[in-house]
């Protein structure tokens, strides 16, 4: 991401999420109502005003994005059901993003909710939500990734009120792609640090094929990123995550391909538009609370 730029893929992402209003209701997995509010320059509100008039499912790539940010959205979202419902009350956005989760989960009712991003990205994201009058209950921790050593974020979300002796579930969605390997073990040991005994980790990833192979289509959407400001750095060969999530504490729990995940929530001619296996979603869960020792 661009210094004091806000982010422009997290853009994309809650406009993705913001078109669930046109989708058929049969595959309407995740209603975001605040998504839309994060297009705001002028190049997007043009593009809405033109999809409005269209059925999203039949615009060629934005039919498939849509479904795919749907599935995404509703897999995490039921993440965050299954460990509110075991009792788990602290929830953690790292790489929050335009993420609006604690506005539109009623799960997350009596819960606490704390999201940490670039102060660009949270700063925009604010003012977005105050001008349309959505009071968010997320605590803010900005954080300057480029600036600030990982290791002292757990001390700041302590002073923003986290518990540290108490379970968390931090989910890290849309994040995982743009980092170097030292910010992916960095980023790692620290959510560890702030992860009691029963938490749970969720994340996004590619698979390194999408990366070092990838299609013509993926090739087009890699120049886009990266043309933003944001190119893609890192994937795992999913074989080989296992091991390295225990090597920082994390035990892995589950890890889906996102056409999987597609094609047990969407009717199978839907289903195919998502496609990939290289996209995946893994949860991991922290059975100590104590600190991994470096390697």
């Amino acid at each position: 991401m661009r210094a004091e730029t806000p982010s422009r893929t997290a853009a994309w992402v809650a406009a993705a999420r913001g078109m669930s209003r046109h989708l058929p209701d049969e595959v309407r997995l995740a209603d975001d109502p605040y998504g839309d509010a994060f297009a705001d320059d002028l190049a997007s509100r043009t593009f809405f005003r033109v999809v409005d008039r269209l059925p999203v499912l039949s615009v060629p790539g934005l039919g498939a994005w849509v479904l795919y940010m749907q599935v995404r959205t509703r897999v995490l979202d039921d993440v965050v059901r299954a460990f509110t419902a075991a009792g788990g009350r602290q929830l953690v956005l790292l790489g929050a993003g335009y993420d609006c989760r604690a506005l539109r989960l009623r799960e997350l009712l009596g819960a606490t909710v704390f999201e940490i991003d670039h102060p660009a990205t949270q700063g925009h994201k604010r003012a977005v939500l105050e001008r349309i009058g959505a009071a968010s209950p997320s605590r803010y921790v900005t954080w300057n990734f480029e600036e600030r050593p990982l290791a002292e974020l757990p001390g700041a979300l302590a002073a923003a009120g986290h518990d540290p002796h108490a379970p968390t579930l931090t989910i890290w969605e849309g994040v995982t792609m743009y980092l170097t390997e030292p910010a992916i073990d960095a980023s790692l040991r620290a959510i560890h640090a702030w992860s009691a005994a029963g938490s749970q980790l969720a994340l996004t990833y590619f698979a390194r094929s999408r990366i070092a192979a990838p299609s013509l289509r993926t090739r087009a959407v890699q120049a886009l990123v990266a043309g933003a400001g944001e190119p893609w750095r890192w994937g795992w060969i999913p074989d080989e995550l296992p091991a390295y999530l225990d090597a920082r504490g994390w035990r892995l729990d589950r890890d889906v391909s996102m056409a999987d995940a597609a094609r047990a929530l969407l009717p199978a001619h839907l289903a195919r538009k998502v496609g990939s296996g290289d996209r995946r979603i893994a949860v991991a869960s922290a059975p100590e609370s104590i600190a991994v020792a470096h390697r």
